[in-house]
């Protein structure tokens, strides 16, 4: 019996082989389809996708034989893999100066004929071989080996795709901790800056009560400016929160919603009803939605229709209606309207169309980005329609469930 040489490259090979995490792993069916399928055409009783590790042959699946793995100092797979360019083909090992007194060939399971097909990677290292044995002499046709070959493609394919789904997972998982840890980061620093920005904001009251009548109006200007500016950067550090932790909505529970309800507490949330006038237009009565989601668009379409209106009263119209999977909404004012060449901007992120709102405050273009980043985690889809002087309505939908 000769002894299987070392790989040139078994360091390399080995660290490869191993990349794959795919050693003492459970049977898969697409590895099995592919054995049977090698068995049936080949007309062995026995075929092997067989990844040479240091000591041993292990099979991944093993059309027809019991055993799990092999000493690798027997394995004809351990010479196949030495030529990466050709297939082993033994007719009769018995015959073979190579294997005629291993105990493969003189015990269990009697190999006597043998074909392998080295299954070389991406870069071109053999990880072991996809090979079809009998108890009898054999030969192959050019047709039988050639579809061996075909198949042991199909073998690094498969290989291939595990090791980089295995990469995606990991990018994934270090990903979640890093969005985690910046979200840590977001909401600690948000609130060291909120404090003093609300100090200053309140600092700036306090001195433009004391010094009314001492200030000129150069400097109760310069003193309007600090507090415009206090508060404008405390919104923005609320919206970029709010930005940031959307991504969580997506793994709130769907819950059945009554919009009599809904529609009372949404209500309250906006506050003081008479500065302007909501209605709501819909014939359901209940539907099932991440309610979270759902009062977060709805609430930053709303009070965005309020805050930019040019009317004295403001005109809000919420419809709802739904279909067999998705349900449908829309937020229509009756504003001044969006300009067509201003409506791709308006999702993008820190993007304002309007220097200031009906409150002399200017917005920090986080609002309507944060609607549409939840709206499509979701599934949903949103979508303005509006013209200059015609007012502006916002459609968009969240999956149907229930």
């Amino acid at each position: 019996m000769k002894t299987p040489e070392k790989h040139p490259q078994e360091e390399e090979r080995l660290k490869a082989l191993k990349s794959y995490k795919i050693l003492d792993t459970l049977p898969e069916e697409t590895y099995d389809n592919i054995t049977k399928i090698a068995s049936q055409i080949c007309q062995t009783p026995i075929a092997l996708v067989s990844l040479i590790d240091e000591d041993r042959q292990w099979f991944k699946s093993a059309q027809g034989l019991g055993a799990t793995e092999t000493p690798r100092m027997y394995a004809f797979c351990a010479h196949a893999i030495l030529d990466i360019d050709n297939t082993l083909v033994v007719p009769d090992a018995t015959k073979d100066e190579r294997f005629h007194d291993n105990p493969l060939v003189t015990g269990d399971p009697n190999v006597t004929f043998y074909a392998g097909v080295p299954l070389v990677n991406e870069d071109g290292l053999p990880l072991g071989t996809l090979c079809v044995i009998d108890n009898k002499p054999k030969q192959l046709t050019k047709e039988q080996v050639e579809t061996l070959k075909i198949l042991s493609d199909q073998v690094i394919t498969l290989l291939e795709l595990r090791r980089k789904k295995d990469r995606l997972e990991t990018v994934n998982d270090e990903l979640k901790s890093t969005n985690q840890d910046l979200e840590k980061f977001a909401t600690t620093a948000a609130h060291d800056i909120k404090s003093p920005l609300g100090n200053i904001s309140l600092l700036a009251d306090l001195l433009n009560e004391r010094m009314e009548n001492k200030m000129d109006d150069n400097e109760k200007e310069f003193l309007s400016m600090i507090k415009q500016s206090a508060d404008r950067l405390g919104d923005m550090v609320e919206g970029l929160l709010a930005y940031s932790k959307s991504s969580k909505l997506e793994k709130i529970t769907p819950t059945n919603v009554d919009l009599w309800e809904f529609r009372e507490k949404f209500e309250q949330l906006i506050g003081n009803k008479s500065s302007f006038q909501l209605n709501w237009n819909t014939d359901l009565s209940n539907i099932k939605v991440n309610i979270s989601a759902l009062e977060q668009v709805l609430l930053n379409l709303v009070v965005n229709a309020i805050k930019y209106n040019d009317k004295n009263v403001p005109e809000i119209e919420i419809g709802i209606q739904e279909d067999q999977h998705f349900l449908h909404f829309y937020v229509k004012d009756n504003g001044p309207g969006i300009a067509k060449e201003d409506q791709v901007r308006i999702f993008e992120l820190f993007e304002t169309i309007n220097k200031e709102d009906r409150y002399g405050k200017q917005g920090s273009g986080i609002g309507l980005t944060t609607v549409k980043k939840v709206v499509e985690l979701l599934g949903g889809k949103i979508s303005i329609h509006s013209d200059k002087n015609q007012g502006t309505r916002f459609d968009f939908s969240l999956p149907r469930f229930g």
